[in-house]
């Protein structure tokens, strides 16, 4: 499951903006799906063949790694992927951070006209255009968010959200006070407003922390309240995090592809350069609570595996 997850957004990135054809398409080519076969030229048969040679590779090597650490417990397993879930979290959480606060600065110095005698007036120009910020100022800075969250634990969100407070507290404070605001106040607030919510569900989920409403659950047994989050993920978690996923980068007119391949912006002129970056917010969502759907599967087995070896006493 992880590793068709992580392939598929790498599926994604080469069709969108490596301009390969994808997967699906040379398996349209050779009539292994169903679709318009024919249409791919020599070097595009050649990628796919490299491509398709690539899933297989991986999907073998995850086989082989099973294979070959038969003594590690299911428990060991749901912890690396409630590891992985962590860190895609903890770097969204930086990345979140640092580009509100560099991008929410860039805004303000171009409403109040600082930025030339600061960059020069190409410069400034250029920062005025989405796509030279978003690829030239957000892009590193989420790079820079990922390498922090290395060697960072702590749950960013926390933070964040002192963050959130501080901004609104800070537009409330210069409008009744000052008479100023700007935009990119309120854009700042949305941007991490956004981000607080959908990627803490991950986090959350590690903790048991979402709101279950239920009759039966609460009095069940282990063993069965195990078996009951095994299937609800199954049935429920994991196809949610998968149709968000595809049907947000089904194409190019997606509601995550769209936006983050042409920068989209708000029609506030002056406002942050951010309203791209929103729409991957959903990519990141079903990226961390499907990683830890699976991490939550994987120790619901053990619980239950353990509540029933628990239970029988010839068994133990």
């Amino acid at each position: 499951m992880v590793v068709a997850l992580f392939l598929f957004l790498i599926d994604n990135l080469l069709i969108y903006w490596a301009k390969l054809p994808g997967l699906s398409a040379f398996l349209e080519h050779l009539g292994w799906i169903a679709g318009k076969p024919g249409r791919l030229d020599g070097d595009s048969v050649s990628t796919g063949w490299i491509q398709l040679a690539a899933c297989v590779a991986a999907f073998c090597a995850t086989a082989a790694s099973c294979l070959l650490t038969r003594s590690r417990t299911v428990g060991d397993d749901a912890q690396l992927y409630s590891g992985i879930a962590s860190y895609i979290v903890r770097g969204a959480f930086w990345a979140v951070f640092l580009v509100g606060l560099v991008d929410m600065s860039i805004s303000f110095l171009r409403v109040e006209g600082f930025l030339p005698h600061i960059v020069g007036d190409h410069y400034a120009t250029q920062l005025g255009r989405s796509i030279f910020r978003g690829t030239y100022v957000h892009y590193p800075l989420i790079a820079l968010g990922f390498a922090i969250a290395l060697f960072s634990r702590a749950p960013g969100f926390i933070w964040l959200a002192l963050l959130i407070v501080l901004a609104e507290f800070t537009i409330v404070l210069t409008r009744f006070v000052f008479s100023y605001e700007q935009a990119f106040m309120g854009d700042l607030v949305r941007f991490w407003y956004a981000g607080l919510f959908l990627f803490s569900s991950a986090y959350t989920l590690v903790h048991d922390g979402h709101v279950r409403v239920d009759v039966f659950y609460a009095n069940f047994p282990e063993r069965m309240k195990a078996l009951a989050n095994i299937v609800g993920s199954l049935v429920l978690g994991l196809p949610l995090c998968w149709i968000i996923l595809y049907m947000g980068t089904a194409g190019k007119g997606s509601i995550i592809t769209s936006p983050m391949l042409s920068f989209e912006i708000s029609q506030s002129g002056f406002g942050m350069y951010t309203k791209y970056l929103m729409s991957s917010y959903l990519l990141v969502f079903s990226l961390s609570m499907a990683v830890q759907f699976t991490a939550f599967i994987l120790d619901n087995i053990s619980k239950h595996q353990t509540s029933g070896t628990a239970g029988n006493p010839s068994e133990a």
